[in-house]
């Protein structure tokens, strides 16, 4: 007597682990496969070569130097949110709240600019900005934190009503600033002494962002990997009770880990007043702290991962503002073009977390 037995069609398994060089295999092939897609879908709605639009983004992102600068300027803002989520999710803490995080920052920020800009030399005016961004931002992100560690509220909805809060406080002091009365905007601050503003190093603008963000990102990715408060963060992801029995002090950890999410967002803040606008607006935020939540996530909260997805998808955001422009297409489409990136890079972590195998034959055993 025979007995057959049939192995599932699909067969998915987690994977061990993978190398780094095949999980970038992965990716690039995913990114590849998205441009394919996204080319046949140009064509197919507004018949264009889509060789011709991916040279248009390009040439937005890189076509000039002051281009590649912004390029460069919005990576530095996107990727200094994101190093400053990576302790709060690595924690397993869902720190929704990074746009609100950003706006108080922003806020000391411009309220510098505005009552200490006349009377305090830059480089000091500069420090306390800085500082008070920071503070603002920590306290903004500890609140919730303090929440949580005392009576387990659920910090996704908390965060995400603290940025409606910062929302409404940010509309508020630009409505006490607003100028030119009745514009409802406060437009550029200090316009004609600069005070506050990032000064030129080596005739850029934008290379103290660069310093800045650059040396967050370094002491970020020590401060998780190899001090004892990053190991703290990692067992208290893993498991509460594993980090109790252990004897670390969960509501520490979960306070401490937030205030200093929140301050890092907070000087993020400061670098898009103080190193990009050089104004205050409820749109000062403009979504990155949602955006940065993805690259977090990719880059499994390691810093240097972080520097090349928000290189990414800074440049995805260009070149569809450039394709919008040239070819006189609406936002609809360029945006298409990025989520439909985005997608395939995202799906491309299942197969690089999950082995998936296919029925190849059936598999018959002799019953004895």
């Amino acid at each position: 007597m025979k007995k057959e037995t049939k192995e599932p069609f699909v067969r998915i398994s987690k994977r061990d682990g993978l190398p780094i060089w095949h999980a970038m295999l992965i990716r690039l092939i995913a990114i590849v496969l998205s441009l394919v897609v996204c080319g046949i879908i140009i064509y197919a709605i507004v018949k264009l070569d889509p060789i011709e639009v991916y040279r248009a983004m390009f040439k937005g992102t890189f076509g000039t130097n002051k281009r590649t600068w912004v390029w460069i300027r919005d990576i530095m803002m996107l990727l200094c949110i994101s190093v400053g989520l990576a302790p709060a999710f690595k924690m397993r803490f869902w720190n929704i709240g990074a746009e609100g995080q950003v706006l108080v920052g922003g806020i000391v920020a411009a309220a510098c600019m505005i009552y200490l800009g006349d009377s305090l030399p830059l480089v000091l005016l500069l420090i306390i900005m800085f500082v008070g961004s920071a503070v603002a931002g920590g306290i903004w992100g500890g609140i919730p934190g303090v929440f949580k560690a005392r009576w387990n509220a659920n910090e996704t909805l908390f965060t995400l009503m603290m940025n409606y809060i910062a929302i409404q406080l940010t509309s508020f002091f630009v409505a006490q600033w607003e100028h030119p009365y009745g514009s409802n905007s406060v437009g550029v601050i200090n316009p004609t002494t600069k005070s506050g503003w990032f000064p030129s190093i080596f005739g850029q603008s934008y290379t103290l962002n660069v310093i800045i963000v650059m040396t967050i990102a370094i002491l970020m990715f020590i401060y998780l990997k190899y001090t004892k408060h990053g190991y703290e963060i990692a067992v208290v992801g893993e498991s509460e009770n594993t980090a109790r029995y252990a004897a670390i002090n969960v509501r520490r950890v979960i306070v401490r880990s937030m205030v200093l999410s929140g301050a890092i967002c907070g000087i993020a803040g400061f670098l898009a007043v103080a190193g990009a606008s050089h104004t205050i607006s409820t749109s000062t935020a403009g979504g990155r702290g949602f955006t940065a939540i993805i690259i977090a996530w990719l880059a499994k909260f390691n810093s240097f991962v972080m520097i090349l997805i928000s290189a990414l998808i800074v440049f995805l955001e260009r070149g569809a503002i450039e394709i919008a422009s040239q070819f006189q297409l609406n936002d609809y489409v360029s945006e298409m073009i990025t989520g439909i990136i985005l997608f395939f890079i995202l799906g491309s972590e299942f197969f690089i977390n999950f082995n998936v195998k296919f029925r190849s034959a059936k598999t018959k055993e002799d019953a004895k």
